[in-house]
């Protein structure tokens, strides 16, 4: 029984731990390709392409030195009330989601507007 209640509890210790996320700074991005991360930074840049309605948002620096690219594909973009590009664009964002690798560059892909905060300075 003692070891029942013991094993219980480790695999809920796991499991929390397992759903925590991480949180670091954009710099650090890709030190953690591959895992799921939140990070609040800048957007220096953003860029809609039009044939697609894909929006990307550069944090940490403008366009090619930034340290993340976040990127909202087209079809999720309807989702967002604001034009993104728009309404990030000079703010402090925090971001959460899976960092991938991009030719090279960090990213990660939003298709829900909860994943994504401006957040407001005082």
């Amino acid at each position: 029984m003692k070891r029942t209640v013991i094993l219980s509890l480790f695999m809920m210790l796991a499991a929390y731990s397992a759903s925590a996320q991480m949180t670091i700074a954009a710099k650090d991005a890709t030190k953690h390709i591959g895992e799921t991360v939140v990070i609040t930074d800048k957007v220096y840049g953003t860029k809609l392409f039009d044939n697609t309605n894909m929006t990307l948002l550069d944090l940490g620096g403008s366009h090619p030195n930034q340290y993340l690219t976040v990127v909202i594909n087209g079809a999720d973009r309807a989702k967002f009330k604001d034009k993104p590009e728009e309404y990030y664009k000079g703010a402090t964002v925090s971001v959460t989601g899976k960092i991938i690798d991009y030719k090279g560059k960090p990213e990660i892909i939003i298709t829900d507007p909860k994943d994504l905060k401006k957040i407001e300075q005082k």
